[in-house]
């Protein structure tokens, strides 16, 4: 969404008849995108760099814009959309559920994905298993980490 000429993109994409998904954080409003499936993708506590690493500022930064109830909303307009939550801990799984709250509309359990974090296989396998059974009991997607698994946590796939 912050990449320029987006929006024209899209559209002219729209115009040649293509399906096109956005992915996004949420956290730059959908208005004037051409958009079939939003994979709207919020990041939890978990996402937050640490402030040595990466700098104060940044991770100040990034705690303060990194979940946007108005905008998240907005994005549940788009004709088809989900929520994609890269979970690592059942304490991940309260803070799902109290930012789907938090949206202040329904969101149907069908529309929630959530991906186990891992950068390399043994890591999402680590993960599976519970939240394979998280995703049945509630009613969410399990939504695979392919790529990894593919081709390793490498740039560009």
């Amino acid at each position: 969404m912050v990449a320029r000429g987006i929006r024209e993109l899209a559209a002219e994409l729209r115009q040649l008849g293509r399906h096109i998904t956005i992915e996004t954080a949420g956290t730059i409003s959908p208005e004037g995108i051409a958009c079939d499936l939003a994979s709207v993708s919020p990041k939890l506590a978990n996402s937050t760099p640490d402030a040595e690493t990466a700098g104060a500022a940044w991770t100040a930064r990034h705690e303060k814009t990194r979940i946007q109830p108005e905008v998240l909303r907005a994005w549940t307009s788009m004709p088809d959309y989900q929520f994609k939550f890269v979970w690592s801990s059942p304490a991940d799984t309260a803070e799902i559920e109290t930012l789907i709250a938090s949206i202040g509309i329904k969101i149907p359990p069908e529309k929630i994905l959530l991906m186990p974090e891992g950068t390399d296989p043994a890591a999402l396998r680590s993960r599976e298993a519970e939240l394979v059974d998280l995703c049945l009991q509630r009613g969410y997607r399990f939504c695979d980490r392919l790529h990894i698994r593919l081709f390793g946590n490498t740039r560009g796939t």
